[in-house]
C-alpha cells in the first residue's frame, strides 16, 4: 500500500496540485455566482437572528428542540433582484425535515406578492459544493490517468444521457416494459463502457460476453428463487413513492447494480489472465482457470462488502427513525433494509458467477493476439510446484494493484 501511495505522489507535481486546487475553487466560485442563470428566485442571507426555543416530547419520550430564526437578505436574480426581504424560519435539532440557515448561504425561495412582497424558503442552493467535488474528480482523473481519463469521463457522460433517455421512455410507457427497457440499457451500458475504456479488441469482446452472461444468469436465478419461494420476506411495499408496479422496478434496479459489480470484476480477472497467458503461454487451461479463481477470491470479498455497505447505508437513517418511534427491530428491518439485503445477496451471486465465467470465456475464446496493456509483473518465482505458478503470478498482480 505504501508503494502505491508513493507512485501516486510521484505522479503529481506541486504545479499539478496547485492547478487542481485552483480549478476546484474556480468551479465553486463560478457556480456560487450563477444566480442569473436560474429562473427560480434566489435569496442571499446577509444576517441571521435567533429567536425563542421550544421543547417538544412525543409519546415515545423522544425529545427535540425547535428554534425560531429570522433571515435578513436580498433577492439576487429575476424580476425582484435587489429587493430586501425578511424571512422567518424554524428548525429542529434533529434537522429531520428542516434546515438551520447561516449567514452567506443562498436559498431557493417562493415569492408571494399579496398583500405585499414576502417569501418562504424552499431549499438550500447546493450547486457550488457539487461543482467543487465534480471538478476535483475530473482533475484527478486527468492527473492520474492522463488522456485516458477522457474516455472514462466520456463513458460517464454517455451513460448518464442513456440512463436519462431510458427513464423518459419508461415514464412515457407508464412502467409497462421496465425490465425490457433496462435490460436493453444494460447491454448498451456494458458495450459503450468497455468500448471506450478497453477499445475494440478481443479482450473487450471476452469481457463483454462474460459480463452479459453473468448478469443474465444472476437475474434468471433471482426470478427462479422468487418463484419458488413466492417472494416471502421481500417487502416491495417498502419502496416509497413508487407509482408503478414495484416488483419489475426492483428487478430493473438490481439488474443495473449487478451489472456494475460484474463489469468491474470481469475486467480485472480477464485483464490479469490475458497478461498471464501472454507471458506464460505454456500454462495449461487448468492452471489459467485456477489463476482466475485465485484472482476472484482476492476481489470478490471486498467487492461484495462494498456493495453491501452501499445498499445498507442509504437505509440507515430511516431505520433509526422507525426504531426511535417504537417499532420493533424486525419490523424496522423489514420495511427499510430487507430490499437492500436482498440486492446485496443477488449481487453476491453475480460476483461469484463472474469468477467462473470470466475464466471460461477467456479459455473459450483463447488469449492469442490479446493486448496486455503494458502490464509488467517484473521478476517472479513459483512458490512450490509448476501447477502453482499460474495463480502465484496472478496473485502478484492483485497485490500490486490493491496493496494486499
Amino acid at each position: 500500500m505504501a508503494d502505491m501511495r508513493n507512485k501516486l505522489v510521484s505522479k503529481m507535481t506541486w504545479i499539478q496540485v496547485l492547478i487542481v486546487v485552483g480549478f476546484c475553487f474556480l468551479a465553486a466560485f463560478l457556480f456560487n455566482h450563477n444566480d442569473a442563470l436560474y429562473s427560480q428566485p434566489i435569496f442571499q442571507v446577509d444576517q441571521v437572528t435567533t429567536g425563542k426555543t421550544s421543547k417538544m416530547t412525543d409519546e415515545f419520550q423522544n425529545v427535540d428542540h425547535y428554534h425560531q430564526q429570522t433571515l435578513y437578505g436580498k433577492i439576487t436574480n429575476g424580476k425582484y433582484a435587489g429587493h430586501k426581504l425578511v424571512i422567518s424560519n424554524s428548525y429542529s435539532d434533529s434537522h429531520a425535515m428542516d434546515h438551520h440557515y447561516l449567514k452567506g448561504q443562498k436559498l431557493f425561495i417562493t415569492l408571494h406578492t399579496s398583500p405585499k412582497l414576502h417569501a418562504t424558503v424552499k431549499d438550500l442552493k447546493r450547486d457550488a459544493p457539487i461543482a467543487f467535488l465534480f471538478a476535483l474528480a475530473i482533475s484527478l482523473l486527468f492527473v492520474i490517468l492522463k488522456w485516458k481519463g477522457v474516455t472514462v469521463i466520456a463513458s460517464i457522460v454517455i451513460n448518464t444521457i442513456l440512463f436519462w433517455i431510458a427513464i423518459m421512455i419508461d415514464h412515457n410507457n407508464d412502467g409497462a416494459a421496465v425490465i425490457l427497457i433496462f435490460s436493453i440499457l444494460a447491454v448498451i451500458f456494458c458495450f459503450v463502457t468497455l468500448l471506450l475504456v478497453m477499445g475494440w479488441r478481443k479482450k473487450m469482446l471476452i469481457t463483454l460476453s462474460a459480463v452479459l452472461v453473468a448478469t443474465a444468469a444472476t437475474i434468471l436465478i433471482t426470478l427462479l428463487v422468487f418463484n419458488v419461494t413466492h417472494e416471502k420476506g421481500v417487502y416491495y411495499e417498502s419502496m416509497q413513492y413508487v407509482t408503478q408496479l414495484p416488483k419489475p422496478l426492483f428487478i430493473a434496479e438490481v439488474l443495473i447494480g449487478v451489472l456494475g459489480a460484474v463489469m468491474d470484476e470481469a475486467t480485472d480477472i480477464i485483464a490479469s489472465l490475458a497478461t498471464l497467458k501472454a507471458e506464460k503461454p505454456e500454462l495449461s487451461h487448468m492452471q489459467v482457470f485456477n489463476s482466475g479463481r485465485q484472482i476472484g477470491k482476492a476481489i470478490m470479498g471486498p467487492l461484495i462488502n462494498v456493495l453491501f455497505f452501499i445498499f445498507m447505508a442509504e437505509t440507515l437513517p430511516m431505520t433509526l427513525l422507525y426504531l426511535k418511534n417504537g417499532n420493533t427491530w424486525q419490523y424496522s428491518f423489514s420495511m427499510n433494509m430487507s430490499l437492500g439485503m436482498t440486492s446485496s445477496l443477488i449481487s453476491g451471486i453475480g460476483i461469484v458467477l463472474t469468477v467462473i465465467l470470466s475464466s471460461l470465456f477467456l479459455l473459450g475464446y483463447g488469449s492469442k493476439g490479446m493486448s496486455t496493456d503494458g502490464i509488467n509483473y517484473g521478476t517472479w518465482h513459483c512458490p512450490t510446484t509448476p501447477d502453482d505458478c499460474g495463480w502465484w503470478q496472478a496473485r502478484n498482480h492483485i497485490v500490486s494493484k490493491y496493496g494486499g
